[in-house]
């Protein structure tokens, strides 16, 4: 049997053979709910919601999900032996609009979209009746615009 197997500390990626009758131990992995705090240069604070523990994680550490990172934004936090290995964001979070051209009355082209920054400062396509100040909806999958609130 031939499987490709992910090292969860290090994202490196290696191809093992195996017998059909081997056995692994199974990873224990513990998944907790946590909220964001705050953003202190690259450090990301969060603490668990019910031990009330604090604890950071760099951005490289998060990845892409520093473009959704808001104050209060509720989360899953995934830890192996203690070491986090990763969060999972909700399927949605709601945006505010901070910078966006304004859309005119002449603009009514079918699908019509601008670029909108967000609060976190991530920049996606939305259409031309977003202004500035509006709050949005966006999948945390994708990064697109879903809805208008």
């Amino acid at each position: 049997m031939r499987i490709k197997l992910r090292n969860i500390k290090r994202g490196g990626t290696v191809e093992r053979t195996f017998q059909a009758g081997e056995k692994f131990s199974r990873a224990v992995l513990d998944h907790r709910q946590i909220q964001f705090m705050y953003q202190d240069g690259n450090d990301y604070h969060f603490m668990e919601t019910e031990s009330y523990e604090q604890f950071s994680l760099t951005g490289e550490k998060l990845d892409d999900a520093v473009n959704y990172l808001k104050d209060g934004l509720l989360l899953d936090r995934t830890t192996w032996e203690g070491e986090t290995i990763g969060v999972e964001l909700p399927v949605t979070v709601d945006l505010k609009v901070v910078e966006t051209e304004p859309g005119f009355a002449g603009d009514t082209q079918s699908g019509a979209r601008k670029p909108a920054k967000l609060e976190t400062g991530l920049t996606i396509q939305v259409p031309i009746f977003v202004n500035e100040g509006d709050v949005l909806r966006v999948d945390t999958r994708t990064g697109e615009y879903q809805t208008r609130l």
